[in-house]
């Protein structure tokens, strides 16, 4: 009986430290996956000669801002723009029939309005949005920024440096300030876009996406590609031009934005946030290679079974709770680290992340109804269509 009883013990041992390693191994693949790409910071420093081009000056830098109804979250962009060290030679921002003070609110600043045609029959909106803004412009350097972004206020001289560095055409994962708390129920979700942009497979892939809330590019390179009207249609608009960029033999590099540039998703509530996650959750997987697929697979099913198991055997005061609770606290040390570089998600929904994985599934299950089922998901007062296009 003594005998049976170490067994017993041993047994159990191996058991709980298989838990923890299993669960651990599964933990790592977010560090395989992780890069801490930061832009180029330039305080106190000139821009590199390439940059400054003509004796006569620096190249012309042209700012362009697609707008559709964006009157809560365009006056942070244009004030950081007016407080930039480097300052762009225009910015251009493109009135998407908006139904708000979104153009009353523009022309307080001093910027150019382009009131958008009407969006052609194969458009998505804001591909014809950004193209139309591209059209009006005159700079040799394009940065290409959503509504919703804030700049820190050397942020463009950053981007202007790390562009002229890597070469080609870059972009900047933002990071995100949020206020209200169904804002931060996108944790996870945008943990795995984190990881999925600067996955190593990504970084060494001919056909890497870009990131569209905030691109840099020269004019030469964007026209080479024919810029966001060789992507007319589709719904990932930044991937697929990311992938043009790449097919061309253009370099394309993305970054996080941690303390230079920063963004406000969806202050709208949540509906819009399901709406704009909803368009690109299940479509922008799609895009990235089988072996990022394959590792941010294998960090979800640790990180959501550890979730769903570790209450249960808590409860029912199992004798691997320890253990499980060990693996449940070693995924959370990592979102901790995360959330660094992701936004201000602050310590409950970090603490009790099982909430952010429920809303992630919501989000794919939904995703994939729309798209898939329905055909079309609504988004700012147009139906995005799975094919690619946009109605009015």
């Amino acid at each position: 009986m003594f005998v049976s009883g170490i067994k017993c013990i041993k047994r159990r041992s191996v058991i709980s430290l298989a838990i923890v390693l299993i669960y651990f191994l599964l933990c790592m693949t977010g560090f395989v996956l992780f890069a801490n790409l930061q832009l180029d910071h330039t305080e106190g420093r000139t821009l590199d000669a390439r940059h400054r081009g003509a004796p006569e000056g620096k190249r012309r830098i042209s700012v362009i801002i697609p707008a559709r109804d964006e009157e809560k979250s365009l006056p942070n962009l244009l004030r950081s723009l007016k407080e930039q060290t480097l300052q762009p030679d225009e910015i251009i921002v493109v009135d998407d029939f908006s139904s708000d003070r979104t153009r009353e609110i523009a022309e307080e600043y001093p910027v150019r309005i382009v009131s958008n045609p009407p969006l052609p029959e194969g458009w998505t909106g804001k591909n014809w949005t950004v193209w139309n803004g591209y059209l009006h412009s005159t700079g040799e350097i394009l940065i290409f920024l959503d509504a919703d972004i804030r700049l820190a206020p050397n942020a463009l001289h950053s981007l202007v440096a790390t562009r002229e560095r890597c070469g080609g055409a870059i972009s900047v994962i933002p990071y995100h300030q949020m206020e209200k708390f169904y804002e931060r129920l996108s944790m996870v979700l945008n943990i795995l876009g984190l990881l999925s942009f600067t996955s190593p497979f990504e970084r060494k892939s001919n056909t890497q996406g870009l990131y569209g809330s905030c691109i840099v590019a020269v004019r030469s390179d964007y026209r080479k590609i024919n810029g966001h009207s060789s992507v007319r249609s589709e719904i990932m608009d930044d991937l697929s031009l990311g992938k043009r960029f790449s097919e061309s033999g253009i370099p394309v590099n993305n970054f996080l934005g941690t303390d230079q540039v920063s963004y406000r998703m969806y202050p709208g509530g949540l509906r819009s946030e399901i709406e704009g996650f909803g368009k690109s959750a299940v479509s922008g997987m799609k895009a990235m290679r089988h072996s990022t697929i394959c590792l941010v697979a294998m960090w979800v099913v640790g990180f959501v079974t550890i979730e769903i198991l570790t209450p249960f055997v808590l409860i029912l005061n199992h004798s691997l709770a320890r253990w499980f609770l060990i693996s449940y606290l070693i995924y959370t040390v990592q979102i901790f680290y995360f959330v660094k570089y992701t936004g201000n998600y602050k310590v409950f929904i970090p603490v009790f992340h099982g909430l952010s994985s429920l809303f992630m599934v919501y989000i794919m299950l939904y995703s994939h109804y729309r798209l898939k089922i329905v055909g079309s998901i609504p988004w700012k007062g147009r139906q995005v269509h799975a094919g690619g296009g946009q109605n009015q």
